[in-house]
């Protein structure tokens, strides 16, 4: 039978450049936690990104670290914090990033606390590649008016080094005003160089990193600054002019920039595994196959403007290839071809999308051009030319198999429109969060029939109905999801590292207790091709309702709507709504319970993946003890709505995200989910 047949990943491999992703998206949301007091004042130095090199592959600068927090405090977050419920909690999450910025921040010498004293202007770190192969760590800070405080850290610091029996190295004739301590190989890393701690402070300004040579060159740059810098990449450029641009006169933002690729590498090169992995490389992949046109991305993450609690701006910038059109088919090569995001003129939630779900997205993408464009990327994951076209072709003739044409009876009767929903049920568990994913459906008599066709080979589907429509259920725990999902091109094949024996692959993934949709259900319906995590929730979706009972006419999701118009008064190809409430509580009472790496949410999975060690069948130690939360209904009050939007633009994608506060939605909406099911 034709199961999931979803290429093997080498997990190992996604979880640690899944840790470096999540580390560059949740550093604004670090710098701008810090309790910093300072008073800004003129600039020690002219704006980083001048003395960063133009080999800087990510980074992110304060410029009023005083002024963020002050605007921090003022937004519903700031006095979340501030709320005597939270306050057990905080001071044990602040122990908690005690100790993990030690880990961190250690390898620098430096704790999140030191970090709180000394910034009297622009705070900034980079990742910066001096040589290929070497990623190289650098803090800038203006001291302004805390050089005291300063004198005292480095003191601080230099024991703690000596503490750990670093030596110091003798000073460097040309570079007098660095220090660099060294401290014992770890025979736990597979490093081929002693870990460094290098510093420098010259006039009011503190400069802390691992790469003697780095530091002594940014010292340098200094005064001035330099012609090859971060600022001169037109990548950086367009970031900033599409960015910034937005901003207020009185804003106090977090400026962030990374080279996604050129970071992944480095960070690759840099970290090699303890063990030889099997499998594909993900990072040469992505190159191979045209991702390397996305030359960067960046933007601004700034709190309480007037209207918004919080709000960003970013851009991926991925202009066409030389000689190419924008917006136009072949604007890239190979797969990179599937980034095909067209713009509309209006994107709303469709009528059947209930009122009372936690959240909405709703994307164009041409499906077609990405099924055209996908053949080059899964051959080079499986490691073979030509299984896609074998997989396609089997899917056909194979007399066994459900012989549907997919390019002709799937692919192309799907229109540009894809939408997902989530929810969740009470009480809240590891299997309560819900999601049903819409792909628009131009001919959906025949999509029904193909859909059709493929579940009636299948003996881990059953056909039911739900309010006059026919559905495809799951009625075991053999696959990961549907057949029809499952039969992805491509998947049917392992990489010639891995297993090559299919049977032995699904009976391992039958073993499993985790999976991404355990509970699923499909079927074609409001023009839809809909595929759901739950059959619960699918009732909800498929039950008859009126127009008042729409997502569409909730007062919180067109105030959110009308907050994006503003940004997109045009069109756009994507946008979202959320209610921080709802899309927050199952995360929250998961962490509360201690219970969060056992979620079998696609996003506790994913987290799962990230996080955890990248061993098969292993369940990760949660990272923050949350038993000291308290009860939900007691902060609940400080959650808001959230709305995000994107056009697709010539030099890439833009995108701006916001949210509103709960005095600027709607009364609460009486849940309506199910408990949860059984099986």
């Amino acid at each position: 039978m034709y199961g999931n047949t979803l290429a093997r990943i080498d997990s190992s491999r996604w979880h640690r450049l899944g840790r470096v992703v999540l580390g560059i998206a949740f550093m604004p949301c670090m710098a701008c936690m810090l309790p910093v007091t300072s008073v800004t004042a003129a600039g020690s130095f002219p704006p980083s990104e001048t003395i960063f090199p133009s080999t800087t592959r990510a980074w992110l600068s304060i410029s009023n670290p005083k002024g963020l927090q002050e605007s921090f405090d003022r937004t519903d977050y700031g006095q979340l914090l501030k709320d005597q419920n939270m306050k057990a909690f905080v001071e044990s999450f602040r122990a908690q990033m005690r100790t993990s910025g030690k880990q961190r921040l250690g390898k620098l010498g430096l704790t999140l606390e030191d970090l709180e004293k000394i910034p009297g202007g622009e705070l900034a770190v980079a990742a910066i590649e001096p040589e290929p192969g070497t990623l190289a760590t650098v803090l800038l800070v203006d001291t302004t008016g805390h050089e005291p405080e300063t004198r005292a850290l480095l003191e601080t610091v230099t024991k703690r080094l000596l503490e750990q029996k670093a030596t110091k190295a003798a000073a460097d004739r040309t570079a007098p005003s660095i220090t660099v301590f060294v401290l014992p190989q770890d025979a736990t890393t597979q490093a081929a160089q002693p870990r460094r701690v290098v510093f420098a402070v010259v006039g009011s300004v503190l400069v802390v990193g691992d790469h003697p040579a780095t530091v002594a060159q940014i010292v340098s740059t200094l005064p001035q600054g330099r012609k090859d810098s971060l600022a001169t990449l037109p990548a950086f450029a367009a970031v900033k002019l599409r960015c910034e641009n937005q901003l207020p006169a009185h804003a106090s933002p977090v400026r962030w920039f990374v080279d996604p690729l050129a970071y992944a590498k480095v960070y690759q090169a840099a970290n090699p595994p303890r063990e030889k992995r099997k499998g594909p490389d993900y990072v040469a992949i992505i190159a191979r196959q045209g991702f390397d046109a996305v030359l960067g991305a960046g933007g601004v993450v700034l709190f309480d403007d007037g209207v918004h609690q919080a709000r960003h701006h970013t851009l991926v910038y991925a202009p066409p290839l030389p000689g190419r059109e924008p917006f136009a088919s072949d604007r890239f090569d190979l797969a990179a071809r599937i980034l095909e995001f067209p713009n509309a003129k209006s994107i709303t939630p469709l009528a059947w999308v209930p009122r009372g779900v936690s959240s909405w997205v709703a994307m164009q993408w041409d499906i077609q051009a990405a099924f055209a464009s996908a053949e080059s990327l899964v051959d080079d994951i499986v490691g073979e030319k030509g299984v896609f076209d074998d997989v396609i072709a089997s899917l056909k003739e194979d007399p066994d198999g459900p012989q549907i044409d997919v390019e002709k009876d799937l692919v192309a009767c799907l229109g540009k429109q894809v939408t997902l929903i989530s929810d969740f049920t009470t009480p809240i568990g590891t299997d309560s969060e819900r999601l049903v994913i819409a792909i628009e459906t131009t001919d959906p008599e025949r999509v029904a029939a193909t859909v059709a066709k493929s579940m009636s080979t299948d003996p881990d589907m059953q056909k039911i109905d739900i309010a006059g429509h026919v559905v495809w259920e799951l009625i075991d725990r053999t696959m990961a999801i549907p057949t029809l999902e499952v039969e992805t091109p491509g998947g049917a094949v392992a990489h010639a590292d891995g297993e090559s024996d299919t049977h032995v692959r699904r009976n391992k993934r039958r073993d499993r207790d985790e999976k991404l949709l355990p509970h699923s259900a499909v079927t074609v319906a409001n023009g839809h091709l809909l595929i759901a995590s739950h059959r619960d929730f699918l009732e909800r979706v498929l039950a008859p309702s009126g127009s008042d009972e729409s997502l569409a006419s909730a007062a919180d999701s067109t105030r959110v709507a009308a907050e994006l118009q503003r940004f997109f008064p045009s069109t756009s190809a994507l946008r979202s709504f959320a209610r921080a409430e709802e899309s927050v509580r199952p995360a929250y009472e998961m962490l509360k319970q201690g219970a969060m790496p056992k979620s079998k949410s696609v996003v506790g999975q994913l987290l799962n993946g990230i996080l955890g060690d990248g061993k098969e069948g292993s369940v990760r130690s949660q990272k923050i003890d949350g038993s000291t939360l308290p009860e939900f209904d007691l902060i609940r009050r400080y959650f808001g709505t959230f709305g995000l939007g994107m056009e697709s633009v010539s030099e890439g994608w833009y995108m701006a995200g916001i949210a509103l506060s709960r005095s600027q939605q709607e009364p609460e909406i009486a849940r309506q989910t199910p408990s949860p099911v059984g099986r």
